[in-house]
């Protein structure tokens, strides 16, 4: 590749060596050369050789060495700041590019420029959608029916799971209401005008917030079924420590965009629907390998949400894009 890249893929790394790893291979071997993009990876303070890994078998990749884990969306930031590209691609190091997933998408984009915002599919390993490129945006509904059971106990009907949006055709080309960080290609222009991610969110519910103010702003966030990637979804979301991130990350979404009043009801019906979950798994009905009364007991802290950070956000790109710099 010579001269400036049309998309810059960038992956947030923590941990994930072998993961990190199986996708970057994927992304070499499946490059076609219809579209020009370089790979930026945002190792955040990973202790398990992930960033030593990376350097030795992709030297082509630009490596940012971060000295402490920023979370997610401060990741993806310094990732887009080391960007002069087009078009960003967020990619989890949990993926496996299925084809020349930046070449579709950017195809895609180029045909339809008026949605800004776009997103795949994410399969299982037999080649089934798992639902997780776009989701519903939260709602005093959505809220409602976790806090009753209901997204739980009906939750292949939409009208009980609205934020899962289960039942929706994959398959087609269609605007959806939010797209998942997992698989989301962004043009470079309205991320830099959104100011990135809000840095407040650590881990959980920034992908929302960033669909939710790119439509704000007449962005229409898109799905296009030709570009997909296979999607390994970690054991760890069960545990404690990862349900407690999500629901901070739901309350801070909450006090976000709602009012402060709905903000109230949201978020007391979010501990409604912890609570409710902690009986059952107390009275031996709970979901297996869930920790609902624990998660309970860390309420205060979920439902607190994140503390708003302080720190520069995506602007126009730098001259440089060298891994050193960081380092």
């Amino acid at each position: 590749m010579t001269g400036r890249p049309t998309a810059s893929v960038i992956i947030v790394s923590y941990n994930t060596r072998e993961l990190t790893l199986r996708c970057l291979d994927a992304l070499h071997s499946g490059r076609t050369g219809a579209v020009d993009f370089d790979i930026i990876v945002v190792d955040n303070a990973s202790h398990d050789g992930s960033a030593d890994a990376i350097a030795q078998h992709h030297p082509s990749v630009t490596l940012m060495r971060l000295a402490e884990n920023v979370g997610w969306g401060r990741g993806a930031n310094r990732g887009a700041m080391a960007s002069d590209a087009d078009y960003l691609l967020l990619l989890n190091p949990d993926t496996v590019p299925v084809g020349d997933v930046v070449a579709d998408l950017v195809t895609f984009a180029h045909r339809h420029p008026e949605h800004r915002l776009y997103t795949g599919r994410t399969l299982r390993a037999d080649g089934t959608d798992d639902g997780y490129s776009c989701w519903g945006l939260p709602s005093l509904w959505s809220c409602f029916t976790y806090a009753s059971g209901l997204s739980t106990i009906v939750k292949n009907k939409r009208w009980a799971n609205p934020e899962g949006l289960p039942g929706y055709d994959r398959h087609t080309v269609r605007e959806v209401p939010a797209i998942s960080g997992c698989l989301m290609m962004v043009e470079r222009a309205l991320f830099v005008e959104l100011g990135g991610f809000d840095p407040r969110f650590f881990l959980y519910s920034e992908d929302m917030d960033l669909s939710r103010r790119a439509r704000d702003l007449g962005a229409r966030p898109v799905l296009h079924p030709d570009a997909a990637v296979v999607h390994v979804v970690g054991a760890s979301s069960s545990s404690v420590g990862q349900r407690v991130k999500i629901l901070r990350g739901k309350s801070t979404y909450l006090r976000r965009h709602f009012s402060p009043a709905r903000a109230r009801l949201g978020r007391a019906l979010l501990a409604a629907g912890v609570g409710l979950r902690a009986l059952a798994s107390a009275a031996g009905a709970g979901r297996p390998g869930v920790d609902w009364p624990a998660i309970w007991r860390e309420r205060h802290t979920w439902l607190a949400g994140w503390p708003p950070v302080d720190e520069p956000r995506p602007a126009p790109a730098i001259p440089a894009r060298r891994a050193a710099q960081y380092e």
